[in-house]
């Protein structure tokens, strides 16, 4: 039972990475999940200390993440249509654009939100703006959490298996 626990907490670590990357999957709590699962292993000794430290970060980084972008729109001068376009774009350029979806889908749904909500083009961009750098904010920062989780989780799986 011990591999099972640990191969599904290597897979949920690895999509705690990608969930920082797709707005349908938690990616801190996602990891912060294999991460458990890690320490449900009979070979890995629990560490509560460490299993709540990790959940903190993994829930403040999630409550965070809804916050960002729409202060980065609001910052510029944007309006619920453009956090919302931005949330739109994020989905569609991701589908049709692939990878480089990611950067360019929540810019142009946020402009295109903004226009909807008939806002001048100039405040539009600016908008479009904010919502484009809250975006890459909190991408950077669930990207930043998942990567140091799956660290630790090698980190601790090679120290007890070897």
């Amino acid at each position: 039972m011990d591999i099972v626990f640990e191969l599904l907490g290597f897979i949920l670590v690895l999509l705690g990475i990608v969930g920082s990357f797709l707005p349908v999957l938690p990616g801190p709590l996602t990891g912060w999940v294999g991460l458990l699962l890690l320490h449900q292993s009979e070979r890995i000794p629990q560490d509560t200390t460490f299993l709540t430290t990790t959940f903190g970060v993994a829930l403040a980084v999630f409550l965070i993440d809804y916050v960002i972008p729409a202060l980065g729109t609001k910052k510029f001068g944007g309006s619920k249509k453009g956090i919302i376009g931005s949330t739109i774009g994020l989905i569609v350029g991701l589908v049709f654009l692939g990878p480089l979806g990611i950067i360019i889908g929540p810019f142009l749904g946020a402009y295109l939100g903004e226009l909807l909500n008939k806002t001048e083009q100039k405040k539009a961009l600016k908008a479009a703006i904010g919502s484009l750098i809250g975006f890459l904010t909190g991408v950077f920062l669930k990207f930043t959490v998942a990567l140091v989780f799956c660290f630790y989780f090698v980190k601790i799986y090679s120290t007890h298996l070897f």
